[in-house]
C-alpha cells in the first residue's frame, strides 16, 4: 500500500521572519559573512560601517573567486547544501546557512552581487517585499533596490570579487538610536573579529587581511604568544580520532604585576580577564569557541573563577569534527565528544593549578639560583575540615625572631598563633572577588628603602646568627619570599658605599 503524503512547504515571509531569531550578535554575523570570503580564496575583505539614520548600511567587499549567476542563486537559497555533504578541507562554512541567517538576524534587505571572470550578477532576499506579497513563492529579486545601486559601486571594473550589502537594519538601527551608538558598535566588531580571525591576519605576511572603514584590524592573540613574562606553555599534544587530529596546546598567562597597565588591559579580551579564562577552539584558525571550560568539571561544571582567569588552552579540530563537536549554525558554540573528555580534563586541572599558584603568588619566579625553591612565610594544610594557613617558623624572619626570643619565647609563639587563627580569609576572598584582583603584598608599591630596611635586618641576623659570609646571606635573601623580588636590592647589602 502506498503511503499517502502531503507537501507542506513553509511560508516563504514567514519562515524568514522566524530565522531572524538565531540570536546573532552584530559581530558574530559578520564573522560568519567574512567566512564565506575567506572559503572563497580572498586574500582580503573590506567591511564598511556607514551612518545614514534609519537608512544606515553595512557591506562586506571581498576579492574572492566570485560567483556567476547560478552559483550567486545556489548561494542565496535557504538549504542549498547538506551539512552532511563532503567539504574541502579549508571550507568554514557547514550548514549552507551562515549568508542567509547572519544577514536577516541584522537586515531586511540583503543584497549580494558577485563578479566572475568579469561578469556581474546581483540577486537580493527583500523581507518587506515578501510580506507586502504574503502568498508569494521564495523569491528572490535580480537587482539592487530603488535607490541602491551606487552602494555596488565598489565592485565595478573588479574581474572577481563579492560585495554583501545589508539595509533596513531594523535590528541595529531601532528608535532612539544614535551615531555615537553607530561607533560604539564598530569598536565592538572591531574587537570580535580580532580575536576571531586573529591567526589568519597575524604576522609580517598575513594569510587575509582584514579591513574595517579602511582601517586595518589588528590582531588579538588570547595566548599572549612571545611575551617574555609569560610564565608557561605546554608543548603540543595530538589525540587522533576517525575525524581526524586534534591538537591542544595548554597556556598560563602573566599575572598582572608582570604586565604594564597597557598589556593587562589589552590582553583581557573583550570580555575581560575572568571571561575568556578556559578553551578557545579553533577550526581551520578560525576561532569558534573564546573561553569556557566546555562543560568539562568533576563533580559539576567547572565556572569561570578568578583563580583560574590566567588559564587558556587552545584546540585545533578539523572540520570533519563537526558533528562530533556539536558545533551550531552561529559557530558560538562546541561540546567535546565524550572520547576526548578524559584526555581534555586531565590537560584543564593541570593548566587551571599552575593559573592557580600563579595568581596566588602574584607570578613570583624561581630563584636565579638552581631549582632550590622559595622560602615562604606561610604554609597551607589541608585538613579534614577544610585549608588552614601556618606561619613557616622556618621562614629566616620569623626564626631570627624566635632564636633570640630567650624567655619571651612562648608569648612570641602565642602571637603567632593568634595571628594564623585570625587570619582574615573570609574578607581577603570577598575583596579579591569584588575587586577582581588579589590584596597588595610583597611590599607591593612601597618605595625601596622600606625593602632595604627589612632586608637589612634579616642580612645582619644571618651574619651574626647563622655566620653566614656577605656573600652566602645575599644569596639567601634571594632564595626568601619576597626579598627574592628585589635582586637588585639585595646585591646591595652589605657593600660600603
Amino acid at each position: 500500500m502506498t503511503q499517502k503524503t502531503r507537501n507542506a512547504p513553509p511560508r516563504a515571509a514567514a519562515m524568514l521572519e522566524s530565522l531572524r531569531g538565531l540570536g546573532y550578535s552584530t559581530a558574530a554575523a559578520l564573522a560568519d559573512i567574512v567566512d564565506n570570503s575567506i572559503s572563497a580564496g580572498a586574500t582580503e575583505a573590506r567591511i564598511e560601517f556607514v551612518w545614514d539614520g534609519a537608512n544606515s548600511r553595512i557591506s562586506i567587499l571581498d576579492d574572492g573567486r566570485g560567483m556567476d549567476d547560478g552559483e550567486l542563486e545556489s548561494a542565496l537559497r535557504l538549504g542549498d547544501k547538506n551539512p552532511l555533504d563532503a567539504r574541502d578541507a579549508r571550507d568554514l562554512g557547514r550548514f549552507g546557512m551562515g549568508l542567509k541567517t547572519a544577514s536577516f538576524s541584522q537586515c531586511r534587505r540583503l543584497t549580494v552581487a558577485s563578479t566572475k571572470d568579469g561578469v556581474q550578477s546581483c540577486l537580493r532576499w527583500d523581507l518587506e517585499e515578501l510580506v507586502a506579497r504574503p502568498d508569494s513563492d521564495w523569491l528572490l529579486f535580480e537587482g539592487p533596490a530603488k535607490g541602491s545601486k551606487p552602494y555596488l559601486t565598489a565592485l565595478k571594473g573588479k574581474r572577481s570579487g563579492t560585495l554583501v550589502l545589508w539595509e533596513s537594519m531594523d535590528r541595529i538601527v531601532s528608535d532612539g538610536y544614535t551615531a555615537d551608538n553607530f561607533n560604539d558598535l564598530v569598536d565592538n566588531v572591531e574587537s570580535h573579529l580580532a580575536m576571531v580571525f586573529h591567526r589568519l591576519i597575524q604576522g609580517p605576511r598575513p594569510k587575509f587581511k582584514l579591513l574595517l572603514n579602511s582601517q586595518a584590524v589588528a590582531p588579538w592573540d588570547p595566548f599572549m604568544t612571545g611575551h617574555p613574562a609569560k610564565p608557561w606553555s605546554s608543548p603540543t599534544t595530538h589525540h587522533v580520532t576517525d575525524y581526524g587530529s586534534v591538537a591542544v596546546q595548554c597556556h598560563v598567562l602573566p599575572h598582572r604585576d608582570k604586565l604594564t597597565p597597557a598589556e593587562f588591559d589589552e590582553n583581557g579580551g573583550p570580555a575581560g580577564w575572568t571571561a575568556q579564562q578556559g578553551f578557545y577552539v579553533y577550526r581551520n584558525e578560525r576561532l569558534l569557541v573564546a573561553g569556557g571550560w566546555l562543560g568539562l568539571g568533576n563533580a559539576r561544571a567547572w565556572n569561570r573563577e578568578e583563580a583560574h582567569r590566567l588559564a587558556r588552552i587552545r584546540i585545533d579540530i578539523p572540520n570533519t569534527a563537526d558533528a562530533d563537536w556539536k558545533i551550531d549554525v552561529r559557530k558560538s558554540t562546541a561540546r567535546p565528544p565524550v572520547s576526548l573528555r578524559p584526555w581534555l580534563m586531565a590537560l584543564a586541572e593541570n593548566t587551571r593549578e599552575k593559573a592557580r599558584r600563579v595568581f596566588a603568588y602574584r607570578g613570583t619566579p624561581a630563584p636565579a639560583q638552581g631549582n632550590i625553591p622559595i622560602e615562604q612565610a606561610w604554609r597551607a594544610e589541608r585538613v579534614k575540615s577544610g585549608m588552614r594557613y601556618r606561619i613557616e617558623e622556618t621562614h629566616p624572619s620569623v626564626a631570627a625572631v624566635l632564636a633570640n626570643a630567650g624567655t619571651l619565647g612562648p608569648l612570641v609563639k602565642s602571637m603567632l598563633r593568634v595571628i594564623e587563627e585570625t587570619v582574615p580569609v573570609q574578607r581577603i576572598w570577598l575583596d579579591t572577588a569584588e575587586n577582581k584582583e588579589t590584596p597588595r603584598t610583597g611590599f607591593e608599591g612601597e618605595p625601596n628603602e622600606a625593602v632595604v630596611e627589612v632586608a637589612q635586618v634579616l642580612f645582619d641576623d644571618l651574619i651574626a646568627r647563622k655566620r653566614l659570609t656577605a656573600e652566602e646571606a645575599r644569596k639567601s635573601l634571594l632564595r626568601t619570599e619576597p626579598f627574592q623580588k628585589y635582586p637588585a636590592l639585595v646585591a646591595k647589602l652589605g657593600l660600603d658605599t
